[in-house]
Parts: structure tokens; C-alpha cells; sequence
């Protein structure tokens, strides 16, 4: 576990008096109605040992399945969990619908976890009783489970010209961080695909966030084809966001006070 920078101007939260409770869990899926009802499950057993008051925000991002009609169940019959649904009117991608929840939401703190109930509620709880530790919370696989030997190698690599291109050294860039749901507001990327967390990270790095790092065990599951990070659509979002982070990165070279 690390910790490092200090970042106090960005605890000076303007919309304080709005965060209604400690974290928003914000839940971006779509199709995801195999494992929806197993994600709320995990998340309500994690919630249940931690001392931050939570809500949960699912954002159905243009499901063609029963995904929305089970959370609307679930709610039906356990009326005691702070669980919202808001549904997106068509497909409109991970990181517009991450960005979107953070308006929506009403947390001080702001995490997205995946709807295919990939991470232990043990992986929660251990990110979650960190919050309040620094400005964000960065997690890391100490252990990952059913990923395929390509798939880590790829994930690697991109962590390796993540911190090469941006000049940092976090151990993994697409873990979900735990983040002030104000910065999300403030500081959201405008990447598509997998890399707007590098980026988010990053441009937060960049304004002299704080963040801890802390070692989870997750698991990984099979996504869909156009979810891949081999797919054109993913490597060049990827390419893009990789640019982005190394312009950042001479900006601060070429205008350091």
C-alpha cells in the first residue's frame, strides 16, 4: 500500500452541503442480467461492514435484456437498500454513463463497480475502508483470477505506457479508483473506451492529487466481443488516450513555473 502527494485545495469541496451520504457506488452496465442481481448482493454484504453511509446507483446503459427489470425487483423486495436505477435512453458508453452517475449521485466519494460481479465483496470492503485516506483510492491485483495469459500481457503493457508517457508509477490503471465525486464533476475525462480511467487518474495526478494504492484479489469474466480491448474500436480509443496523457505530460515540461 502507498501513499503519496497531498492535494488539499480539492478537499475544499463546494458542493459539500449536496453530498447526502459518504459514496456513491455507481453500477454503468449493460446486458449485464445474468449477474446484476449477484452484483447488488455483493455490494449490499460489503456496504454492511464498513462505516460510510452508501447509496447505489445503477445506470442501465441501453440493456436489451431483463437487466433493468431485475434491479427494479430487487428494490421490490429490499426496500431497506438505497438502491436507484436511472436508465440511459440508448447506449452511450462506459465513460459517459461513469461521468453521468457522478450528476446524478449524491455521494461525497465516487466509485463505479462492474455489473458482472467481478470483484469479492472482500475487494470491496477493503477499497471502501480506505475512503478518507487521500483524494483517491487506487486499487491493484494481487491476484487475478481466469484471465488469459494475452489479455495480462496486453494489460501490462498498457500499464507500462501509461506511466511511461505520463511520468508516474501506479501499479494498475483500470481497477476503479475510489475519487471525490466533486473531481469526476470537475475533472472528468473525455476519453472513450478503456482508457478514461488512465486518463482521469493521471490528469488528477497532473493537479497534485493524493491517492493511495491498495492490494485486492478480483476475478476476471468474459465480456462481450465489442467490449474486448482487441477490438479496432478499443485500440484506438487506447492510441488516443495514450497521446493525450503524453501532450499532457510535454505541456507540463514546456510550462512548469
Amino acid at each position: 500500500m502507498s501513499d503519496h502527494g497531498s492535494y488539499t485545495d480539492m478537499e475544499l469541496d463546494p458542493n459539500a452541503a449536496l453530498n447526502a451520504v459518504d459514496l456513491t457506488i455507481v453500477i454503468p452496465c449493460k446486458n449485464e442480467g445474468r449477474h446484476i442481481v449477484a452484483t447488488l448482493n455483493t455490494i449490499v454484504a460489503a456496504m454492511a461492514e464498513i462505516e460510510p453511509s452508501c447509496e447505489i446507483l445503477v445506470m442501465d446503459d441501453g440493456s436489451t435484456d431483463n437487466t433493468a427489470a431485475l434491479v427494479e425487483q430487487y428494490q421490490r423486495e429490499n426496500p431497506e437498500v438505497p438502491l436507484r436505477l436511472h436508465r440511459n435512453p440508448k447506449n452511450l458508453g462506459l465513460s459517459t454513463t461513469y461521468v453521468d452517475g457522478a450528476f446524478i449521485g449524491r455521494g461525497r466519494y465516487y466509485r463505479f463497480v462492474s455489473g458482472d460481479d467481478a470483484e469479492p465483496k472482500e475487494a470491496l470492503v477493503t477499497i471502501f475502508k480506505m475512503i478518507g485516506k487521500a483524494d483517491m483510492i487506487i486499487p491493484y491485483h494481487e491476484q487475478l483470477t481466469g484471465k488469459s495469459v494475452p489479455r495480462l500481457a496486453v494489460s501490462r503493457l498498457y500499464t507500462f505506457l501509461v506511466n511511461l508517457f505520463s511520468g508516474y508509477s501506479i501499479r494498475y490503471y483500470n481497477g476503479s479508483a475510489v475519487h471525490l465525486r466533486y473531481n469526476v464533476l470537475r475533472w472528468h475525462s473525455y476519453a472513450y473506451g478503456f482508457g478514461f480511467q488512465a486518463d482521469f487518474i493521471t490528469r488528477l495526478l497532473d493537479l497534485g492529487a493524493s491517492y493511495v494504492e491498495v492490494p485486492v484479489k478480483a476475478r476476471h469474466t468474459e465480456k462481450a466481443r465489442g467490449a474486448s480491448p482487441f477490438h479496432i474500436r478499443n485500440v484506438v480509443s487506447t492510441g488516443h488516450t495514450l497521446m493525450e496523457i503524453l501532450r499532457r505530460r510535454i505541456n507540463r515540461w514546456l510550462f512548469a513555473a
